[in-house]
C-alpha cells in the first residue's frame, strides 16, 4: 500500500489517498459518519441531519451517511438480485473496517436487531417495491437455499453492534441530564411490600448451570463438532482462529428442563392469580432465545399444539415465531375458528398473559421480537412491578427469565423494591457503566456458535490437533452455545474502569459471579490486570451480581454514585435499567466507545421504544422520539474530532452545542407526550436555535460568530411561525412509502414541514 499526502494551501482541508492494487481510498480528514438506521431514529435523522450538515460546514467537516438499516443490510447482501441502480455498498462492512482505524468517528443510532418475522416483513416490503431479493428459507434444503440462509444470517439479530464495537463501552448520564431529571422527576409506580410480582428462573439445566470455561494457552484454531449416539458426526462450525489468553465457554439449555420449569411458572402465576410474562432477548440472541420463546409458547398452549399437531405441521407453524405468525398461517384454513377458540379457552383457563398492546390484543406471546428483557423488565420495575392486562389495567406478574446468568440481578432489584419501595429520582445517585463488549465479547458474539441439537449426543469444541477444549452432552432439541472473549478487550476494559473511577472519583464494582464458570476465568484476569494500574485511593471491588445490585441500590438511595463494570450482555441490561429508573428513559445516556485503535464510536441511546414511536407517527403525524441522545453523541463526536485532528473550529462547535444542550434541558424542549405539543421536529428546531445563539455570542472565532448571528436572529424572530408550521403538520396520518425502506423524499417532506425553518437552515 502507498500513502500520498496532499496539502493544498493553508485554509484547504488536507486529504489522504490510500492506494493498493485494487482500490483507492479517498478520505477527508475531518469526517463524521452518521448512520442511517431504522424506525423512529431514522425518522429523526431526516429532520436533524440537515441541521448537522449545515452547522458543521463552519468547521469544514464532511458528514457521511452510511445506510445500516435492516433494509439496507438486506440489499447490500444480494447485489446479484438487483439492478445496477438498486445496488448499494455494504456500508456495515466498510464501517467495521473503519472502526479498526485511528481516524474513525462514527455516530451510531439504534437499529433493528431483526427477528425472523421482522426479516420476513422487510423482505416482503422490498419485494413489493420492486427489489428482487429472495425469500428467507428458514429450513434450507437445497445448496442455493443454504447459501441464501447464510447471507440472511448476517442480517438477523445483533448484526450491527458486534461489527462496529471495536472498543469497550463508557455509558453515563451527563451532569446536565441528571440535574434536569432530579429537578423534573418522572413518574414512578408504587411498590408495595405485599407485591406478588416475582422473577422466576430455572435451577438446573440452564446455561448458567451447565457452563464450562477455560483460558486458551496457545494461538491456534477451533471447530465445533456434533457426535451423535447413533454414530452421526457433523461439523457445526469449521475451523476459526483462537488467540492465546482468550476465554472460551460452552453451555447448554436443556429443552426438557426448560419446559418443565415453564409449566411450574404457569402453575405459580395461576396460583397467585397474577399475570404471566416472558422476558428474553430474541433479537440479540437470535438463535437461542427464539427457541426458548417457542418453548414457553408451546408449553402454555400445549393442549392446542398437541390437538392440532398434524395441522400445524402441514401449515409449517413454528412456536418460535409466536402467536402472531400462528394466526397468520391458520387464516383461511377450515379449522381457523376452531383453533382460535381453543387458544382463547387456553388463555381463559390458564394464568392471564401480560400484554404488549392491550388495545390491539397483542400479548407477550405474540411476537418474539416484542420480548426485549432489558426494556420490558426496566419498564415493569419503574411501574411498581406491574404489567398491563388485556383490559389495559396494571397487574402484578410472574416474570419468566429462564437462565440464571442474569435473572438473579433482576430478582435482587425486585426484592429490594418490595422491601424499600421505589427509588426517588430527585435524590437517587447515578450508575454509569463500563462495559466489556469489544470484538464480539461474550454471548452477543455467539450467534455463529449456537446450535440446536438434532439428536442425542455430544458437542465438542476441538483444536486443530483434535484435542477437546470443551464439550457438552446434549439431547435432541437442546441448545448448545459457545462464546469467546478475547484477552486484549479484557485488558482494555480494566484500564477503562480504572480511568473512569479515577476521573470521576467514584467507586467501581465489577459485576462478576464467582460461581459462574466464565466469570471465574474473567476474575483471574481482572485481578491480574488491575496490578498494571495505580489504584491507590480508589474503591474498586468485585461482587456477585446480586450483591452488586443490592450495594448499588443502597448507595443510590443514599444519593451516591457507583460505576457498574460489567460484561457485554449485563452492560446492555444495566444501561437500560438504571437510566430508565433515574431519568425515565435510556435515550438520554451519553454512550462513548473509545475504539482500541484510537478512533471513536458514539452511540445515541437505546431503541426499545422506537417501534411504538414510528407507529404513532404514521397514525397521527406526531413523533415522540427524544433526540437528546443524538445531541449528546454529536457533541462528544465533535470534541473527539477536534482533539484527534487538531480542528479548533470543531471544538468551538462542540462547546456551543454543550451550551445548547444545557439550555434545551433547562427550558424543557424535549418532545411532549401528546399531539399539539413539541414533537421530535420541534425539539430539533429549538436545539438548532440554541446552538446558533451560542455560536453567535462566542468570541473565540469572529468569522463563525458573524456567520451564525443572522441565523440565530432569524430563528428567534420566526419562532412562533416555525412552531405553528411544525405543530400544524401534526394530527394526521403519514405516508412515507414504507416501514423498513421508506421513500426518502416522502420521509424528508414529512419530517421537515416548516418551510421557514428549512429556508433559514439553507442559508448556511
Amino acid at each position: 500500500m502507498f500513502k500520498i499526502l496532499l496539502a493544498v494551501g493553508k485554509n484547504v482541508m488536507c486529504c489522504i489517498i490510500f492506494v493498493n492494487l485494487s482500490k483507492i481510498y479517498f478520505m477527508a480528514v475531518s469526517k463524521i459518519y452518521y448512520t442511517l438506521t431504522d424506525e423512529a431514529p431514522m425518522l429523526a435523522t431526516h429532520s436533524f441531519l440537515p441541521i448537522i450538515k449545515a452547522f458543521t460546514k463552519a468547521a469544514d467537516i464532511e458528514i457521511a451517511v452510511p445506510d445500516i438499516s435492516l433494509a439496507g443490510r438486506i440489499l447490500a447482501n444480494f447485489p446479484e438480485a438487483l439492478t445496477e441502480e438498486q445496488r448499494i455498498p455494504d456500508y456495515l462492512a466498510e464501517l467495521g473496517e473503519l472502526a479498526t482505524k485511528p481516524e474513525a468517528n462514527i455516530i451510531k443510532l439504534p437499529n433493528i436487531s431483526a427477528s425472523v418475522p421482522q426479516l420476513e416483513d422487510a423482505i416482503a416490503e422490498l419485494q413489493k417495491q420492486g427489489y428482487n431479493v429472495p425469500n428467507y428459507p428458514a429450513e434450507p434444503k437445497t445448496d442455493e437455499e443454504k447459501e441464501i440462509n447464510k447471507k440472511y444470517a448476517k442480517v438477523l439479530g445483533s448484526a450491527v453492534n458486534p461489527v462496529l464495537r471495536e472498543g469497550n463501552s463508557d455509558r453515563r448520564a451527563p451532569k446536565s441530564v441528571k440535574d434536569y431529571a432530579k429537578a423534573n422527576p418522572h413518574r414512578m409506580g408504587e411498590w408495595k411490600q405485599d407485591s406478588k410480582t416475582q422473577v422466576v428462573h430455572m435451577n438446573q439445566g440452564d446455561f448458567y448451570g451447565t457452563e464450562t470455561s477455560t483460558t486458551v494457552e496457545n494461538d491456534g484454531k477451533f471447530r465445533i463438532v456434533f457426535y451423535g449416539k447413533n454414530g452421526e458426526e457433523k461439523v457445526l462450525k469449521d475451523f476459526a482462529p483462537l488467540k492465546k489468553g482468550e476465554v472460551i465457554d460452552s453451555s447448554v439449555m436443556n429443552l426438557a428442563e426448560l419446559k418443565k420449569f415453564v409449566q411450574q411458572a404457569i402453575d405459580l402465576a395461576k396460583e397467585k392469580d397474577v399475570l404471566l410474562s416472558a422476558h428474553l432477548k430474541a433479537t440479540m440472541m437470535k438463535v437461542s432465545d427464539p427457541i426458548i420463546f417457542g418453548a414457553i409458547v408451546e408449553t402454555y398452549f400445549k393442549d392446542v399444539f398437541e390437538k392440532y399437531k398434524d395441522d400445524f405441521k402441514a401449515l409449517d407453524i413454528n412456536p418460535n415465531f409466536g402467536l402472531a405468525t400462528l394466526f397468520e398461517k391458520i387464516s383461511g384454513s377450515e379449522k381457523a375458528e376452531e383453533i382460535k377458540a381453543d387458544i382463547a379457552k387456553a388463555i381463559e383457563n390458564g394464568p392471564r398473559i401480560a400484554m404488549v398492546n392491550s388495545d390491539n390484543g397483542i400479548t407477550n406471546f405474540h411476537v418474539s421480537s416484542d420480548v426485549i428483557v432489558d426494556a420490558s423488565m426496566a419498564a415493569m420495575i419503574r411501574g411498581g412491578g406491574k404489567m398491563w392486562n388485556k383490559d389495559g389495567k396494571e397487574e402484578d406478574t410472574v416474570a419468566i427469565i429462564p437462565d440464571r446468568t442474569y435473572a438473579g440481578f433482576y430478582d435482587a432489584v425486585v426484592e429490594d423494591m418490595k422491601q424499600h419501595g421505589a427509588i426517588d429520582p430527585k435524590t437517587f445517585g447515578s450508575v454509569p457503566n463500563v462495559g466489556l463488549m469489544a470484538q464480539k465479547a461474550e454471548e452477543y458474539g455467539s450467534h455463529d456458535k449456537t446450535f440446536q441439537a438434532s439428536a442425542d449426543g455430544t458437542i465438542k469444541v476441538e483444536n486443530e490437533n483434535g484435542d477437546v477444549l470443551l464439550q457438552q452432552e446434549v439431547h435432541e432439541g437442546d441448545i448448545f452455545r459457545m462464546s469467546q472473549t478475547k484477552d486484549e478487550p479484557i485488558r482494555d476494559w480494566v484500564k477503562l474502569a480504572v480511568n473512569r473511577a479515577r476521573l470521576s472519583d467514584t467507586p467501581a464494582i465489577f459485576w462478576l459471579d464467582h460461581d459462574r464458570a466464565h466469570d471465574a476465568q474473567i476474575i483471574k484476569k481482572v485481578n491480574e490486570y488491575l496490578k498494571e494500574h495505580d489504584t491507590t485511593g480508589l474503591d474498586i471491588r468485585i461482587m456477585d451480581v446480586k450483591d452488586a445490585m443490592r450495594e448499588t441500590l443502597k448507595r443510590g438511595r443514599e444519593g451516591r454514585d457507583t460505576i457498574s463494570v460489567s460484561g457485554n450482555v449485563l452492560r446492555d441490561y444495566l444501561t437500560d435499567l438504571f437510566p430508565i429508573l433515574e431519568l425515565g428513559t435510556s435515550a438520554k445516556m451519553l454512550s462513548i466507545v473509545p475504539l482500541m485503535n484510537g478512533g471513536g464510536l458514539f452511540e445515541t441511546g437505546a431503541g426499545g421504544s422506537a417501534p411504538k414511536h414510528i407507529e404513532q407517527f404514521l397514525q397521527e403525524g406526531y413523533l415522540r422520539w427524544d433526540s437528546l441522545g443524538e445531541f449528546l453523541a454529536l457533541q462528544a463526536s465533535l470534541e473527539h474530532l477536534a482533539q484527534t485532528q487538531d480542528n479548533g473550529k470543531a471544538m468551538i462547535l462542540a462547546k456551543a452545542l454543550d451550551e445548547a444542550n444545557a439550555k434545551f434541558l433547562a427550558e424543557d424542549k424535549s418532545p411532549a407526550r401528546k399531539v399539539g405539543g413539541i414533537d421530535n421536529r420541534g425539539s430539533h428546531f429549538y436545539l438548532a436555535m440554541f446552538w446558533a445563539e451560542a455560536l453567535a455570542k462566542q468570541t473565540e472565532d469572529a468569522a463563525i460568530a458573524e456567520q451564525f448571528q443572522p441565523i440565530a436572529e432569524a430563528m428567534q424572530q420566526n419562532e412562533q411561525k416555525i412552531n405553528d408550521e411544525l405543530i400544524g403538520a401534526q394530527g394526521k396520518s403519514q405516508e412515507i412509502g414504507g416501514y423498513y425502506h421508506p421513500d426518502f423524499s416522502k420521509t424528508d417532506a414529512a419530517m421537515r414541514p416548516s418551510e421557514t425553518l428549512n429556508s433559514i437552515i439553507a442559508k448556511l
